[in-house]
């Protein structure tokens, strides 16, 4: 008897992202029904897999982990009595799987009885027929496997549907739901991921939670009796169907105000330093990969802005990066490099801002043509789609027109490593309209002008070239996305 599985769980069995079952799913090479895929299906699709081989989806959690930037995350099972729960769930499904084999193995068997009594040849073509296909669903050792497999996968993770969007993720160890949801680039609705706003609420249809922190939030008898639960205080105790909304554009998120503190300001290279902010447990900036803030100093000159692309992944929503340039137009970048700013110095943070996001309507493949610290919005963007594995082909063309222009080299070709759909190319070239045609020359050849998502960041000149080029080359206008930075 055929089991069937979430897209999230067959992925990860077969070592591929969610983003290859979906697109297979809709051309037709693998069946769904009800959001699930079946193990025979599976098996049909990837006659080759092996579940002994497991490299490939090592080194996509590896360079996930490493995406999230945090500089130390630890991997850890359930709690012992999450742990205990599951096992005790798993243990009721397979006993009841094992009286439904009963009960199908008895009636086989007493069909078989039945026809051996019966002389004639058909009723011999039959029992030899039902023989066959009872030896096979005994003996298929590669079901089996990938049924034990399934089995392991339910006790150490969770899986999670969301409604109404029919999405899906894992929630692993003693995450929250919400943390879960964000480690996989949904963008679920909440504010302050510490149980006081009461804005993560969503309603369980089915399956167990279990809070794991304390809520101030004060939910009330009527929404308890319906199902509500805050995501970001409670986890999964098995599999779960839940009911919140998730936001589908930049309009969806409203303009926020923190004050966050500065965590570290490092060189990433002679005229380019990593801003790194922290910001408060009570509060969080909500925002989308791709967008940016304005951050403000209060100073005895007055009130310092700028306004910057978030350089990190919203799954890490507490720690934000930016890549600031040296600019002797910047107050602000002037602050940070004369060593005005030291850690520990509080800033006002507003926003998100921008509309430079991957969208819902995401082709399968994304090509991103950054210039300088243009490639700040681009890294967000990579990092989400990497955690969301909504992009099947990853091509990465960054223009350097200053000597330190490709600062952060080794993540790029860190990840070009990691993933064998992943190109990687960079150009160095003074002038930034030169370096954008040639770059964006390369991409419309390399990458399928109609399969293709194009994004392009980096000031105007670069913008304007190699959006002309990638226009001119048959890229449609709705495929392009451009971020002036």
């Amino acid at each position: 008897m055929s089991r069937a599985l979430t897209v999230s769980r067959a992925a990860q069995l077969v070592g591929v992202s969610r983003a290859v079952l979906q697109r297979m799913i809709g051309a037709g090479e693998l069946a769904q029904f009800d959001g699930l895929v079946q193990i025979d299906d599976l098996l049909r699709a990837f006659p080759q897999a092996s579940l002994e081989d497991s490299g490939a989806l090592e080194k996509v959690a590896r360079i996930r982990e490493e995406a999230f930037g945090r500089r130390v995350r630890e991997r850890v099972l359930p709690s012992p009595e999450v742990l205990s729960q599951r096992l005790f769930a798993q243990s009721q499904e397979l006993a009841e799987m094992r009286r439904h084999l009963q009960a199908y193995h008895a009636l086989v068997a007493e069909a078989i009885e039945r026809l051996s009594a019966q002389p004639a040849p058909a009723a011999g073509h039959t029992r030899a027929w039902l023989e066959q296909g009872l030896a096979r669903v005994l003996g298929s050792e590669a079901d089996n496997e990938l049924d034990a497999m399934t089995d392991m996968l339910k006790v150490v993770y969770a899986n999670v549907v969301v409604r109404p969007s029919g999405r899906e993720f894992l929630v692993e160890g003693n995450d929250s739901i919400l943390q879960a949801g964000l480690k996989a680039g949904l963008a679920l609705n909440y504010g302050c991921n510490g149980g006081n706003c009461g804005l993560c609420k969503a309603r369980i249809v089915s399956g167990e939670v279990r809070p794991i922190l304390h809520a101030d939030y004060p939910m009330s008898a009527a929404e308890r009796a319906q199902g509500y639960v805050l995501l970001c205080t409670h986890t999964a105790l098995g599999d779960l169907v839940i009911e919140t909304l998730e936001a589908a554009s930049p309009a969806d998120i409203p303009e926020q105000q923190l004050t966050a503190k500065v965590r570290a300001i490092a060189p990433l290279g002679p005229d380019t330093l990593l801003l790194h902010l922290q910001a408060p447990r009570s509060a969080r900036l909500r925002f989308l990969a791709g967008q940016g803030a304005t951050l403000g100093l209060a100073d005895a000159q007055g009130d310092l802005q700028a306004s910057w692309p978030i350089a990190s992944c919203p799954c890490d929503d507490r720690n934000l990066h930016f890549h600031i340039a040296r600019d002797d137009t910047d107050a602000l970048a002037q602050q940070l490099f004369a060593g005005r700013v030291a850690v520990g110095d509080a800033l006002n943070v507003r926003g998100p801002h921008g509309d430079f996001v991957l969208g819902r309507d995401t082709l399968p493949r994304a090509a991103f043509l950054a210039c300088d610290t243009g490639f700040a919005p681009v890294r967000s963007l990579i990092e989400h789609a990497i955690a969301a594995e909504s992009v099947e082909r990853f091509g990465l063309y960054w223009l350097a027109t200053r000597p330190d222009g490709h600062y952060l080299a080794n993540q790029c070709e860190a990840w070009a490593a990691a993933f064998d759909e992943f190109d990687y190319a960079a150009l160095a070239d003074a002038d930034p309209v030169r370096g954008a045609q040639a770059l964006a020359l390369r991409a419309a050849r390399e990458c399928d002008p109609l399969a293709t998502r194009f994004f392009v960041a980096g000031v105007q000149a670069f913008v304007d070239a190699a959006a002309r080029c990638l226009l001119e080359a048959g890229v449609p206008a709705g495929a392009l996305r451009a971020n002036v930075c």
